[in-house]
């Protein structure tokens, strides 16, 4: 089984990350080709968090930048495209690939392991799956216990994953851990991992997502913080003004 990453051909770069210039189709069909072929790789959905995080630590940059596909998930980054390249782009989020992806592989009869988040969310998961998509091939449910992501477990964990035959592995560790845990480990697994983050808790209803004209404003943020002010006040309002502020000077830098 090959080891080598195959990176998306065209990136644009917006800050810190080499976003991939794809449609959410083409996105999906380079996904469940890499799931069916077995091929170990990794997805990283990309947000205004995660470009902030990249430009503060290249080697989280270099980690994020490394993914076979680095999705533009948040609606600031897909218009990044046009302010900086003059090319349109297509949002291309995790909260949308999950239950879309979970759908193309029961289609497909390829199959998925969901690694992360809480055994109740992942309860919850299960039941909707069953319920909605019942001949989809669920390959395992693990959420692992905290701090137990060392490499001696993880190569437990690499073996559990091989041995369930998943063709996707939705990861659903947080921002940055789950791109860190994926960049360590995907070279053991046969299968493509897709750091798909708070989409567990979205489709388990645990949480809910933003209406759609938020999402369509870039608003989903205001509506994170509105459910979560104390503990996302910080990571919103430093991380959006500091993206607002480096891409306008890489704007200016450009023209």
């Amino acid at each position: 089984m090959t080891t080598s990453v195959t990176v998306s051909a065209n990136r644009k770069r917006i800050i810190s990350l080499d976003v991939s210039q794809l449609s959410y189709d083409e996105t999906t069909r380079e996904i469940l080709d890499l799931g069916s072929s077995h091929t170990p790789s990794y997805v990283c959905y990309a947000n205004v968090h995660m470009t902030i995080e990249g430009h503060w630590s290249p080697a989280f940059a270099e980690i994020v930048n490394n993914a076979n596909i680095v999705a533009p998930d948040g609606v600031p980054l897909a218009k990044a495209f046009k302010s900086l390249y003059g090319v349109s782009q297509e949002r291309v989020a995790g909260m949308d690939m999950l239950p879309s992806l979970i759908a193309d592989c029961e289609k497909e009869g390829l199959s998925i392991y969901f690694f992360g988040t809480t055994n109740e969310t992942l309860d919850a998961m299960r039941k909707r799956i069953e319920k909605d998509h019942p001949n989809l091939r669920i390959a395992g449910m693990f959420s692992p216990p905290f701090g137990s992501l060392n490499a001696a477990n993880n190569e437990k964990y690499a073996q559990m994953i091989n041995d369930s035959g998943a063709n996707l592995v939705m990861v659903a560790l947080g921002c940055p851990k789950q791109e860190t845990w994926m960049s360590q480990n995907y070279k053991k697994i046969n299968a493509v991992l897709l750091g798909v983050g708070g989409a567990f808790d979205v489709y388990a209803g645990v949480r809910k997502r933003a209406p759609f004209w938020m999402q369509k404003l870039a608003l989903e943020w205001l509506y994170r913080l509105a459910q979560e002010p104390k503990r996302m006040f910080k990571r919103y309002f430093v991380t959006n003004s500091t993206y607002i502020w480096l891409l306008s000077k890489q704007i200016m830098a450009k023209k």
